[in-house]
């Protein structure tokens, strides 16, 4: 049985610390590295006492010397840090990149949203955006593999299909989304200190955040029309999980049922994307700890309009276990090994 070697760096983060938990339990998987700053020395269970009695190297400090030892980077580094890293990969190595510095096509683009200059613009050619359902069949060709934002899987999951097989209007579409607070990183008690985000709910990044080109860049490669959206995301009071609410307008002589059908061809055989019954009510609590997305079609009280709802975990399916879900069609692995 083949068994990789798996470096984690950004290890302890809310994904690093999650994509820990799934690696342990995936068969040709062998955990080399568990790489950090401020942790080096101490043990992953520190942050997660749900490891304490498994077998985990100690967290060092990353080194260019562990590259030669390993097959799989798996970077949670904060944005930048990933560009810097696929500077030293060896040929041996894939690094697989929960960041968002390969997300982007354009240096241009990334400057203009990620507010600093790419440090890899060379690299960006070797790189995938790469969500597994869509792109997957493609990534056997890339060195560097770019996972999907959380907000981003759970809108282009449900609406690429749409807009693919031009069912719905692409010049007016609302994106409300909300997730739990995870997905703003360790960091985000300290950012927001002086709220109770177990009690509160918070928009941020009205019209501008960082994942509107993302969505933007995937749609406009399988249409020849605008694709005008507007996407406002949110802090909920939970830990973890996202719930899209995407109101879209229908072309002509397409209705409901029609959008439920094409939804369900697509995603058969996607053995983590699941089509629910029209109408049915989509919760976070569904999906929790699970890589699988929930949709559902909802009616509108207008003929010509729809309402889809999609749920995701953000830590799993908009992060860790993508990466995995990514490195098992790379490697031809069990499709949900590491992930049932």
């Amino acid at each position: 049985m083949l068994k990789l070697n798996v470096l984690i760096t950004g290890s302890t983060g809310y994904i690093g610390v999650q994509l820990v938990k799934l690696l342990i339990k995936h068969r040709n998987v062998n955990i080399k590295y568990l790489c950090g700053k401020s942790s080096v020395g101490k043990n992953i269970s520190f942050y997660d006492k749900s490891l304490k009695n498994e077998k985990l190297p100690k967290i060092v400090k990353f080194s260019h010397k562990y590259l030669k030892e390993v097959d799989i980077i798996f970077s949670a580094l904060p944005n930048g840090e990933a560009q810097l890293l696929s500077k030293s990969l060896l040929k041996k190595n894939t690094l697989i990149d929960l960041a968002g510095d390969f997300r982007l096509e354009k240096t241009s683009d990334y400057l203009k949203w990620y507010k600093q200059k790419h440090k890899a613009p060379n690299q960006i050619k070797k790189s995938i955006y790469s969500l597994p359902e869509i792109t997957g069949k493609e990534i056997k060709k890339f060195k560097i593999i770019s996972c999907p934002g959380c907000y981003p899987t759970s809108i282009l999951l449900p609406l690429y299909p749409l807009i693919k097989y031009n069912l719905v209007k692409s010049n007016n579409i609302i994106i409300d989304s909300k997730s739990g607070y995870s997905g703003a990183g360790r960091g985000v008690k300290k950012k927001y200190k002086n709220q109770n985000l177990d009690e509160s709910l918070r928009a941020y990044g009205i019209g501008f955040h960082k994942h509107n080109p993302e969505i933007d860049q995937m749609l406009k490669k399988i249409t020849n029309k605008k694709v005008r959206f507007s996407f406002t995301p949110h802090l909920s009071p939970m830990f973890r999980g996202i719930l899209s609410t995407i109101y879209l307008d229908l072309n002509k002589n397409i209705n409901l049922k029609k959008i439920h059908s094409i939804l369900q061809r697509f995603y058969k055989s996607k053995k983590f994307v699941k089509v629910l019954k029209i109408n049915s009510l989509v919760s976070t609590n569904d999906v929790i700890n699970t890589n699988n997305c929930h949709i559902s079609v909802c009616k509108s009280k207008y003929s010509n309009k729809i309402i889809l709802l999609s749920a995701i975990d953000n830590l799993i399916k908009g992060g860790s276990g993508q990466g995995i879900q990514n490195m098992n069609i790379l490697y031809n692995f069990n499709y949900t090994e590491g992930l049932k």
